[in-house]
């Protein structure tokens, strides 16, 4: 096992901080996805998982869904979604959103609900 992972390895561009990487192969119970850059409108789908995800606003907003609650979070602010919540986010606006996706489990598990 090798204790760095190199950018090549998850990054879809080498230059950007855009990609993910499930970290169960490499002995961590944690998958990372870095959203880089997502223009106002952008964002996932309704979907869930069965284990927590955190959310670091890097950069912009984001207006999350989590079940019937709405929440506008702010760069410098964290949004943890508990387990099996459907939840979803979108760049309200004016500018770029970034963010890191940790969901604690070492892979993937989505439902999408939309």
């Amino acid at each position: 096992m090798k204790p760095v992972i190199d950018r090549q390895a998850w990054a879809e561009d080498p230059e950007r901080w855009h990609g993910e990487i499930q970290l169960g192969r490499h002995g961590a119970n944690v998958s990372v996805i870095f959203f880089d850059r997502a223009e106002p409108g952008g964002g996932p789908k309704l979907h869930r998982h069965p284990y927590p995800e955190t959310f670091i606003i890097r950069e912009g907003r984001a207006l999350f869904t989590l079940g019937a609650q709405e929440i506008l979070a702010e760069a410098g602010q964290i949004v943890v979604v508990p387990p099996n919540t459907p939840h979803k986010f979108t760049n309200p606006g004016p500018g770029p959103l970034q963010t890191i996706d940790i969901h604690e489990n070492g892979t993937f598990i989505t439902e999408w609900l939309e």
